[in-house]
């Protein structure tokens, strides 16, 4: 049996921490945009689509708990530069200067460089997901040498189900994208001594891809294998009001929309959405599903067994302040045992504000969404 190499395991793992940080990124944008810092702004007659002003980020980093202090912000969206994640509007800094200076996510302006390394990471996340919304998921809690270990599955186990669901060909292929997505940092054997065989031995994924992720992660580039083995419990998003303050930008518009830029360069996922690749057939797009926990205080089995939500979701009168709360469990009688607040805070009934589990996530939209980022 193949042992792996360390330049291998090296590798991998730095893959791995590539993968975080977009993913980090990702739920950093959505929460922008929630959160209406990204706009369209006009500056000495321009209008710059869909930017943020880097003081303003910074200011909101701190706000949020993701810096304590400007400098750890700064070096947070400087990490996020370095990987592309982010750049100025015209390029003209390659580095992020604490200032009103506008940047922009490159995925909202179609310059994200689409790598094969990229392609990869969102055929891995595909799987994921497809894998975590089905009710007999082959991803399971297992137990190998007196340790357990997550989303776990057996080789043999995972290339039957991709040939199943007609994600691959044949056992070749199953074995040539397993290959791929453990090269990748995407999935491991549990003790990272093997490559992936069509075989009984255990592997598991490294990525929840799932689970959010503090910034401050990102700044320890030395230790990415703990990013994944954090809890996978959210942290908390709280729902601030904005400082009134003054700026030089001028924003155009007020629009829930995220708008899609038709001019793209050619390294624009919308531009080799055409070309075919080994792994994928359709135009990949990095978005990042929302994660929906019910409260376990209450369960009414009204969710898929993975802490996501199902589609017994009502949209109820509210009791109290606010026009309507969202359900995202119901009993068998319709009567709601969880649900969503004006605020988006998923909580129980009949119980006051200081009673409430503290688990459920705050989001920083007041939409009735669950889990949004």
């Amino acid at each position: 049996m193949e042992s792996l190499s360390s330049s291998l395991k090296k590798k991998a793992t730095e893959h791995h921490y590539r993968a975080e940080v977009m993913i980090a990124g990702e739920q950093l944008r959505l929460r922008l945009h929630d959160g209406k810092l990204i706009k369209d702004r006009r500056f000495h007659l321009r209008t710059y689509p869909n930017c943020f002003v880097a003081k303003e980020l910074t200011d909101w980093l701190i706000d949020h708990k993701e810096a304590p202090d400007r400098e750890t912000g700064i070096r947070l969206m400087q990490k996020l530069m370095d990987h592309y994640i982010i750049h100025h509007v015209c390029d003209e800094h390659s580095d992020y200067k604490d200032a009103k200076l506008l940047y922009r996510f490159r995925k909202d302006d179609g310059t994200f460089p689409l790598s094969k390394d990229v392609k990869v990471f969102l055929r891995g996340q595909s799987l994921y997901e497809k894998l975590v919304s089905v009710e007999e998921s082959i991803l399971k809690v297992r137990e190998e040498n007196s340790v357990k270990y997550q989303r776990t599955f057996l080789g043999s186990e995972m290339i039957d189900w991709l040939i199943q669901e007609g994600e691959v060909e044949n056992r070749q292929e199953a074995v040539e994208l397993g290959r791929a997505l453990l090269e990748h940092g995407i999935i491991q054997h549990v003790s990272n001594r093997h490559h992936f065989f069509d075989s009984d031995i255990l592997y598991h994924f490294w990525i929840n891809f799932r689970r959010r992720r503090r910034l401050t992660e990102l700044l320890n580039e030395n230790s990415s294998r703990a990013l994944s083995e954090s809890p996978d419990s959210p942290f908390c998003l709280r729902k601030l009001n904005p400082e009134p303050g003054n700026s030089s930008f001028l924003s155009v518009q007020t629009n829930k929309e995220i708008k899609v830029v038709s001019a793209v360069r050619r390294s624009s996922i919308t531009s080799l959405s055409g070309n075919s690749n080994t792994y994928f057939s359709a135009p990949p797009t990095l978005v990042f599903p929302p994660v929906a926990e019910c409260n376990p205080k209450s369960d009414c089995g009204g969710c898929s067994g993975l802490g996501v939500c199902g589609s017994r979701r009502k949209t109820l009168p509210h009791p109290g302040r606010g026009p309507r709360r969202t359900c995202c469990c119901c009993g068998d009688e319709g009567v709601p045992v969880c649900f969503l607040s004006e605020w988006g805070v998923c909580s129980a009934p009949g119980l006051s504000d200081h009673q409430q589990p503290h688990h459920d996530r705050t989001t920083d939209s007041g939409d009735g969404s669950h889990g949004s980022h």
